[in-house]
This record gives C-alpha cells, structure tokens and sequence, in this order.
C-alpha cells in the first residue's frame, strides 16, 4: 500500500528542508519507499516560463505569442537558463557529478525547445500557417519544463543521498504520439515496484487531452489525482507550507486559528469557489470516486497529522469548520422591470461572463434584479458592464467593490446560527449588503463592502470559532 504526494512549487524551493523532513529525514531504510512525490516547478519558475500568476508580467511563453521578432522571447529563454542553473547551483554545491548533469538536462530541454520555438516563428511567417494554431502546445512544452527540471534534480539530489529513487517523465519528452490521460499515467508507472523504488514525478502530464486546455495551470493536481486513481493509492497527502486551519493566521493571529483535523470534500468545494483550493474539484472528483482519502499537511511540520478530507466524513457536533473569504470580488447588478418571468436575462449573461473568463462566486435575484458576484480583472469586468448594457438598453447596471466572507462546515445544521453570524457582523459595525444559506447548510456567504473584509473575518472566526465551538448554544 502506497501513497501518493503532493509537494507545490514554493515547498521545493526550500528543498534542503524537505530532504530533512518529508524526503527522508529519520526514516528507516524501509520506511523511505512505498512513496509517490509529484512535484511542482520552482517557486517562481513557471511564471518565467510562462506570465506571472498575480501580476501578468510576460514570460517566455506571452513574449512569443506577441513577439513581431525573435529577440523578444530568446532574450527571456536565456534569462530563464540562467536562473534555472543558479538553482541547480545552489542545490548541488560542492557536488560535481550532480550539477554537471542537471545543468546539461535544462540545456537539453531549453536547446530543444528554442529551435522548436524558432522553426515555428518562421514557419508562421507564411500566410498558409496561423501562429494561434500552436500557442496552445507551446504554452504545454514550456510549462512542462519547470517540473521536469524539479524532478530530475529531486532524483539526482535523493540517490545522492543513497535513496533509490526513480525519475518519472510525464511530460512526453520526444514522444511521437499522445496518449489519453489516464492511459498515459498507467504506461509510466506501469513495472515499477514501490516497495523499492521512491518515484518522484512531474507534475505535468502530456496527453491527447491536452490539460492546459481545461485547467491551465491548475494540471498538476489533476496529475497528482490520476496518479493515485491509476496505481491505486492508499491516500494522497498535498504537502503545503502551512495547515488546513479554520482561518487565515495573518487576520486573526497565529494563537486565535486551530488545524482542522477532519472534514470532507464537500467543504474543500466551498473553499474552492473561493479561490482557497486545498484541491481542485476536479482532481477531488477523482479522489472521491475510487475512494481515496486526501490529507493535507504542513511540509515542514511532518509530524502533525494535517487535516483528513473524506468523502463522508460528518462532523459530531455541528460547528463551523472554516472561516474564509475573497476580497476580490464585483458586484455586477442588472436591474429591469422587464426580467419578471423571462428565464432568457441569467442565460445569456453567464454565457457572457463565462465568455470574458470571468468567475462567478455566486449570484442573487428577486422580480427584477440579478446580481452575479464575479472574480477577475477589472479590465474584464468592465467589458462586461459595457455588453450588458448594449444589450440591455431599457435596464439599469451597477458596478459595486465587494468581498465575500463564508462560515464552513461539514455539519451546520443547527438553530440561530445564520442569526449568530449577523449579529456578530452587526456588533462589529459591519453592514451586510447580502446573505446565502442554501438548504444543505454546509457555508454561509456573507457579501460586505470591499473595505470590511478583513474585519468581518476576525469578527465571525471569534464568534463562531473561537467563542463558538459547540454550536448547540446558537440554538
């Protein structure tokens, strides 16, 4: 029986902690193996290779798409080379053998995806070739890159140390022909013998599918889940930098939150339509169907047993779980006496939405009004406001800067307790602008004024958390 584990970019970043914690540590000889890590590029690295996550700042991959020459993005590759060697330079000081063949791996990798790159910027100097036709596989080669090149000095660094370890490629290197998804994971790991060997694999997975498609960025944990469906995983552990805890520690202080030890995959959903993913729901999906348990833990804390999600897990007593947010959010509100009745406005509108990638966190309506509650850039959703507009010439639109606040909980049902979490905001001086409660009761969504938001977290985390663990006195 085997586990599958997660490590994300900024943990491998400070990999010499982790060879002394997760990696190996104490662990006896037998104790090493029976282990699956999949690994994230360096922090940093991927917005190199691609465009910065927050910021948009262009990396390899956006100063292609928009290159008018070739010196745009070659300048960036060879910034990025650098970079990735002062890495391994770090990593393997003092160690000849070892960095020798880690940088001659990233040239290999960077040599052969510039000429790539190359011969398909002259290539689509002729008419008869469309560079949008590619961007998509390019966006997938440079991505893979960043956890192929993590990988492969997590192998060189573990048989270093005497640890058998085992180099697993997902990213379909010279490849000549892709593979479905979950055929391509069963073709790799397929022969090799984990009560041996510990494997450390990319966490990028070339397939027929294509993953940046549906996920973008997001595909290392869709290859995390199929790796534990695939070889039938006893649990899948997502190694993070900090707990599960049942409010961000940086609101409410360090002393005030508690790990939350137990919950299910229905309350890491919530947590996902917030932008607070422990783990993307379609990755969970997998997970939940074969019945794999999901554990979340502190990288650097390993003897902490994190938090265990679970497809029926129902806490005792209810409680609230999780107190949680996003400030990000935009209020886009249609008014028009013309709405009554007409199922055709909440169609068209999120197909707009959706169409704009923007993100809907939640919406409202009543006879005459919707409000859809979105993520994304402002650019974006002022397009949208525009659109509708056009659209809706007899209807009246208003843009409002919002946050959410949620209370989460796998067992929430109990008197008082929505009229509790008013009353807290209310005792804080918070005006509440909107409320969701759905009939499951697992979250409830307080929207408050942009300007409230790190309040109305310590106000609700103290009274339905830390004054309120025993819900039964709400009633």
């Amino acid at each position: 029986m085997h586990t599958v584990e997660k490590i994300g970019g900024t943990s491998m970043s400070r990999f010499q902690e982790l060879m002394d914690t997760i990696l190996i540590g104490n662990r006896s000889e037998d104790q090493l193996y029976n282990r699956i890590f999949v690994v994230s590029a360096y922090g940093g690295i991927t917005n190199q290779l691609l465009e910065h996550k927050k910021t948009g700042e262009p990396g390899v991959y956006a100063r292609f798409a928009n290159a008018e020459s070739e010196e745009a993005w070659v300048e960036a590759l060879n910034k990025l080379q650098v970079n990735m060697q002062e890495i391994n330079a770090e990593l393997f000081e003092g160690s000849e053998y070892e960095l020798t063949a880690a940088n001659n791996f990233v040239a290999e990798r960077l040599n052969d995806v510039r000429d790539c790159m190359k011969s398909l910027h002259h290539l689509c100097s002729y008419g008869h070739f469309q560079l949008e036709e590619h961007l998509m596989k390019v966006r997938e080669m440079l991505a893979s890159i960043g956890e192929a090149h993590s990988a492969y000095n997590s192998v060189l660094a573990l048989r270093k140390a005497g640890v058998n370890a085992r180099f697993v490629d997902l990213t379909g290197w010279h490849m000549a022909t892709p593979l479905p998804f979950e055929e391509m994971v069963a073709k790799q790991f397929d022969g090799i013998e984990f009560d041996k060997e510990l494997v450390i694999a990319t966490g990028y997975t070339h397939c027929e599918e294509g993953l940046m498609n549906t996920f973008d960025r997001g595909y290392s944990e869709m290859t995390f889940s199929a790796i534990a469906t695939v070889t039938g995983a006893n649990e899948a552990i997502i190694h993070k930098e900090y707990h599960l805890s049942s409010a961000d520690p940086m609101l409410v202080g360090p002393d005030n939150v508690v790990t939350i030890g137990r919950t299910n995959y229905d309350v890491a959903d919530q947590l996902s339509n917030l932008g607070m993913e422990a783990i993307h729901p379609k990755a969970a999906k997998g997970l939940r169907r074969c019945g794999v348990q999901l554990r979340i833990k502190n990288a650097f804390q390993p003897e902490d047993e994190g938090t265990l999600i679970s497809q029926d897990y129902r806490s005792e007593l209810p409680r609230v779980e999780i107190v949680a947010g996003r400030k990000d959010v935009f209020g886009i509100e249609i008014f028009d006496q013309e709405m009554l009745g007409d199922a055709g406005y909440d169609i068209e509108i999120s197909t707009l939405l959706r169409q704009l990638k923007l993100y809907v966190v939640n919406k409202d309506a009543d006879a005459n009004s919707i409000t859809y509650y979105v993520a994304g850039s402002l650019k974006m959703v002022n397009r949208a406001t525009r659109l509708i507009e056009d659209k809706y010439p007899d209807g009246a639109v208003q843009l409002h800067n919002l946050a959410i606040v949620s209370a989460i909980g796998s067992h929430m049902k109990v008197k008082g307790i929505l009229a509790r979490t008013v009353t807290a905001l209310a005792d804080a001086g918070i005006s509440v602008q909107a409320l969701h409660q759905s009939i499951r009761q697992v979250e409830m969504q307080c929207i408050v004024n942009e300007e409230d938001y790190e309040q109305a977290i310590i106000a609700l985390h103290q009274a339905l958390i830390e004054n309120g663990s025993n819900m039964h006195d709400a009633a």
